[in-house]
């Protein structure tokens, strides 16, 4: 498989597209949908508004706005004219949202009805759309396909999120590595459900489906009707999914599902077992992947078909090298269980290809990553043939009595019992051991059975790797992304009360 010729800009991402099939769908979302004609004159006048409002190649956009049009055009044109783009998630609270645009320092910020900033830096929706329809066009401008162009937050599941920086080069590259081995064309219809104020959103919905010559398909919805009535109406061929949303359609066989050929899971584990129950109602096989804010986005994917293996998280794609490494930095043999790193390939048409994150942004300016394969803090194995599997977060392992309990591991186990929908498991301090197993279980069932779950876990993993504090709640706490906020979960096991064993 060769790599296509590396394309010049994201400004020049549409360029095949428009030559090619310029009146074919190039976005459809709740408002409406734009051509590859429309998308590049829309991309024109947000590049003109912005600059009207003194945006300047380097300084910040942010925006905080729903999944439509505004802010696929909004992003298209300030990278054509060399700016740094954010996204500050409307789900935030006012501190968070506040957080992120202190620490980014934006320009100007595009602030939509769930928006809670304000100040003279703050463009609401009207002005937005009188803007542009006025502004004088922008100036052609050189963009450096190196220089910063995006910042990534990262999850911030068990710390403060960091500012993530990311060139063209490296938003551009996911969509090139995906489209070219899965072989997608023109007939891709891709969904997508999560916030496209999340940068990797935006890698893999519009700049993807863009090289691919299709259409993306922009969701306003995360609840699992509304994203299957999206893909049901616009005939949505791939859809990626957190592993909650496809645990709730694997209970659903009545959901019209019929148009997809490939299904998504991601942003946490997904458990065998998952993958199993959705094939067995809807008839296609989940596609597991593993991605990082800092790659951006996919780093390993089970492959198009139905190929998986037990326990992995796909092979990595063409233009990575991954491997397990020790805790002295030395690469482990392949199959060997280390901490993950991720390097550009070497070898074949994609090396060379990949460049690391450009750094962190902080005290306005960029700092620079160390040098060297990126390490992920996620422990885990890379067979020789490239099958990636992941046990857990590297710093979120439990120290019991001086002998490591790896979340993650217990969790897979317990997600197998019917009753569960979800599970964090997660330390609680102890005078004698340092620290013991908690298990937290989301469960619609009332007063589950924990010693149900207990003897579960004595027949499946080593005996102190068994939890020894359980606690049932409604709801776990997810963030945008379906990830489980585990700084929240010592104070909601201490306000529900747990079981000790």
């Amino acid at each position: 498989m060769n790599a296509p010729a590396p394309i010049e800009s994201i400004a020049r991402v549409l360029d095949a597209a428009l030559a090619e099939r310029p009146e074919a769908t190039a976005i459809v979302a709740a408002s409406g949908s734009w051509t590859y004609t429309e998308l590049n004159a829309e991309a024109e006048r947000a590049a003109a508004a912005l600059w009207s409002l003194g945006v300047r190649p380097g300084d910040r956009v942010a925006a905080c706005l729903p999944n439509d049009l505004d802010i696929v055009a909004a992003f298209h044109g300030a990278a054509r004219i060399g700016a740094i783009w954010a996204g500050i998630g409307e789900a935030l609270s006012v501190s968070e949202q506040q957080h992120l645009r202190e620490l980014v320092d934006p320009k100007v910020v595009l602030a939509g009805p769930r928006c809670l900033l304000d100040g003279p830096t703050c463009v609401d929706l009207d002005r937005w759309a009188a803007l542009r329809t006025n502004a004088d066009s922008a100036p052609h401008v050189d963009v450096d396909l190196d220089a910063p162009a995006g910042i990534a937050f990262t999850s911030g599941t068990s710390g403060t999120p960091k500012a993530v920086v990311h060139s063209q080069r490296n938003l551009l590259l996911p969509g090139a590595a995906l489209v070219a081995t899965r072989g997608w064309g023109p007939d891709l219809r891709k969904g997508d459900s999560f916030p496209l104020t999340i940068l990797n959103l935006m890698v893999l919905s519009t700049l993807l489906t863009a090289q691919a010559g299709g259409c993306a398909v922009i969701m306003d919805r995360r609840d699992v009707d509304g994203v299957a009535e999206w893909i049901a109406e616009h005939r949505v061929t791939v859809w990626n999914g957190a592993p909650a949303q496809l645990f709730d359609m694997a209970k659903r066989p009545h959901l019209d599902l019929s148009s997809l050929r490939e299904v998504w899971s991601g942003g946490s584990d997904t458990p065998d077992a998952l993958r199993r129950a959705f094939a067995a109602t809807h008839g296609i096989i989940p596609r597991a992947t593993y991605g990082l804010t800092e790659a951006p986005t996919v780093v390993a994917i089970d492959p198009a078909g139905e190929d998986w293996r037990p326990g992995a998280s796909g092979c990595a794609l063409p233009h990575f090298d991954v491997a397990a490494y020790d805790d002295d930095g030395n690469r482990l043999p392949a199959g060997e269980l280390g901490e993950l790193r991720i390097a550009g390939s070497t070898e074949g048409p994609w090396a060379g290809r990949w460049t690391p994150l450009l750094g962190y942004w902080a005290d306005g300016g960029v700092h620079p990553a160390e040098s060297g394969p990126f390490p992920t803090g996620d422990v885990g194995t890379v067979t020789e043939d490239g099958w990636l599997s992941v046990l857990d977060r590297k710093k979120l392992v439990i120290i019991r009595g001086g002998a490591n309990v790896y979340p993650l591991e217990v969790e897979r186990v317990l997600a197998t019992h019917p009753e569960v929908a979800k599970v964090a498991v997660c330390p609680v301090p102890d005078e004698r051991l340092g620290q013991r197993v908690a298990a937290v279980v989301e469960s619609a069932s009332p007063g589950i059975d924990f010693d149900a779950l207990a003897d579960l876990c004595r027949r499946e993993l080593a005996a102190y790797k068994v939890p020894e504090v359980w606690a049932q709640v409604d709801a776990l706490p997810l963030n945008a992304m379906g990830k489980i906020q585990r700084t929240e979960l010592p104070a909601l096991l201490d306000s529900v009360g747990g079981r000790s064993e």
